[in-house]
């Protein structure tokens, strides 16, 4: 969708928008027209693409809660308003349920779940107020299948994950707030490349995910879209 120079730019929030899914939305909504607000842990690792007049690079780690009102006082202080807010940081422990420690349990489920519901509470006045507010989080097929028991523990925060989109759209319904759930299965990511069996060029692409992303935020009220379940190969149910 091409950018209409008469209508206001919207302004979305992406946090780990350095690289992956999170890079390739940011610059599918540059394109667009959009004024970008990109949490990342390293704002000097950032893609030279992904700066200028219409972007704002704000530190974020997902794994603590020193940062969310920040970035989100520091969106809304550059650009009066905020629109959407695209939850994609996220980590994966390769860990059994048997074989994870509870550091790891805390780990995963303070970046997988924990950090996209603090910045949805911090976000969420801004939000309301646009009337049409927007929170798509990028989930994973994890979310409804146990693949493997290396995949377990993922599998748990993702399940949560799953369930936190789905109570923000119950929660913001009447406020005009949808929520979608990205649930893509092998994506070509570093994070893909680690665990993957498949060749990366085989993988659904980062871009393609973009181009979901940005439907979900373009549909009107009227056409909410809870999830969006995706995958590169032949699976049982997906």
């Amino acid at each position: 969708m091409k950018h209409d120079p008469q209508r206001p730019s919207r302004v979305a929030m992406i946090s780990g928008a350095n690289r992956g899914i999170g890079a390739a939305i940011a610059r599918r909504l540059k394109e667009e027209g959009w004024q970008l607000s990109l949490g990342v842990r390293r704002p000097d690792e950032i893609d030279p693409a992904l700066t200028g007049d219409q972007v704002l690079v704000h530190q974020y780690d997902a794994s603590t809660d020193a940062f969310d009102q920040a970035w989100v006082e520091a969106t809304v202080n550059r650009f009066g308003r905020l629109d959407a807010l695209i939850n994609n940081a996220g980590v994966m422990i390769p860990k059994t349920v048997i074989e994870a420690e509870d550091a790891d349990i805390d780990t995963i489920f303070d970046i997988n779940v924990k950090a996209p519901l603090r910045l949805a509470r911090a976000a969420w006045p801004h939000l309301k107020s646009t009337g049409a507010g927007r929170v798509v989080s990028v989930v994973s097929l994890s979310g409804h299948r146990v693949k493997s028991a290396k995949t377990g523990l993922y599998s748990m925060s993702k399940y949560a994950a799953l369930a936190l989109s789905h109570a923000l759209r119950k929660e913001g319904w009447e406020e005009g707030v949808r929520a979608t759930a990205l649930c893509p299965g092998m994506v070509a990511t570093d994070m893909g490349e680690a665990a993957g069996n498949i060749p990366l060029e085989q993988m659904t692409q980062p871009e393609d995910l973009a181009r979901l992303v940005s439907m979900a935020l373009n549909m009107p009220n009227t056409a909410s879209l809870a999830e969006l379940n995706v995958n590169a190969s032949l699976d049982d149910y997906y």
